[in-house]
């Protein structure tokens, strides 16, 4: 997952939530974020 941008990585987690993809998968997307120290706003879809 490090070759995904910060942008393309949010985008796919919004993604993979929407089309109620697989949990495990939902929750490397979200182990990744947490990693990235990236927070998300689910109401804008930006980067904090």
């Amino acid at each position: 997952m490090r070759g995904l941008s910060n942008e393309s990585l949010i985008e796919t987690y919004f993604k993979a939530l929407d089309l109620e993809l697989e949990q495990d998968f939902i929750k490397l997307l979200e182990q990744e974020i947490e990693r990235r120290n990236l927070e998300v706003d689910a109401a804008s879809l930006t980067l904090h």
